[in-house]
């Protein structure tokens, strides 16, 4: 396995290994999941999607997150669609499987699937309210059986989330940052040795110059490539992703998959509005 090089490109797998500090550089993407018109999962729409964001720039793509809908799946889904994206997207290109839950069990049940499904990494946020962090990363970590774990800050889901202070103390690869907060991000940048992912694509043009490892967005199911180009400092395409990037915010999943289905065909069904 070879690490990403400084424009992205790698000839090798991008997933931590020991000594790494990291779980992958650059855009990765937060993926939707795609039903069927019947409400069902479909998971080789979705992989198709995956693959096609991929060969668009994508360097890591998140199944089963928050925009995945993720609340909505039953563990047989998330196993399906983490199998099919796996097996969809080039071996260079590392699948996180989204495992936070309301409880410190559902989590570790979540993450134990994901990495028998083939996951390379997992993302997970604490239970709401939870205050023993180390513990509950540990748990984390042990399911995950020895894959990459990044923490996951998104405190309207899981309040009050993970503070930047307790980042050094937690057995985890990095933070992904949902907070779409300016001085949050700073914050981490300046004071957190580890990798920040920012998963807001309204700070990509900050978070790339000022040293991020990477970005896992929403966005990017619909706008791969601007989202590369303002990660990479490119203030003018982050300005030109203010309208889509607040239909999203304001429609989230819903949102993104009328824009899929107006763009690509995919289904527009989606559970959560």
């Amino acid at each position: 396995m070879e690490k990403i090089g400084a424009d992205g490109t790698t000839s090798g797998h991008t997933v931590q290994q020991a000594g790494d500090s990291w779980v992958f550089r650059g855009v990765g993407v937060a993926l939707v999941t795609i039903f069927d018109r019947t409400g069902e999962v479909d998971p080789a729409a979705t992989a198709k999607l995956a693959a096609d964001l991929v060969s668009r720039g994508m360097r890591a793509v998140l199944v089963a997150g928050t925009t995945g809908e993720a609340g909505t799946l039953t563990q047989q889904a998330r196993t399906a669609l983490v199998e099919a994206v796996r097996a969809a997207v080039p071996a260079g290109i590392p699948v996180l499987a989204g495992c936070g839950a309301a409880t410190a069990e559902t989590a570790v049940s979540l993450t134990g699937a994901a990495a028998a499904a083939g996951a390379d990494a997992v993302l997970a946020y604490p239970p709401p309210g939870s205050a023993e962090l180390p513990d509950f990363y540990a748990a984390i970590g042990s399911a995950a059986a020895n894959l990459p774990v990044l923490a996951y800050h998104v405190p309207w889901i899981s309040a009050p989330g993970v503070p930047v202070e307790a980042l050094p103390k937690l057995p985890v690869a990095g933070i992904k940052d949902s907070s779409g907060s300016a001085d949050r991000l700073l914050d981490e940048l300046t004071h957190y040795t580890g990798p920040t992912y920012v998963g807001s694509s309204a700070l990509l043009a900050l978070a790339g110059p000022m040293g991020g490892a990477g970005a896992i967005l929403a966005l990017a199911n619909v706008e791969p490539e601007a989202c590369c180009r303002a990660f990479a400092g490119d203030a003018a395409v982050q300005r030109d992703l203010a309208e889509v990037h607040l239909e999203v915010r304001a429609g989230g999943p819903a949102a993104l998959k009328r824009i899929l289905s107006r763009r690509a065909g995919y289904c527009d069904r989606s559970r959560v509005e």
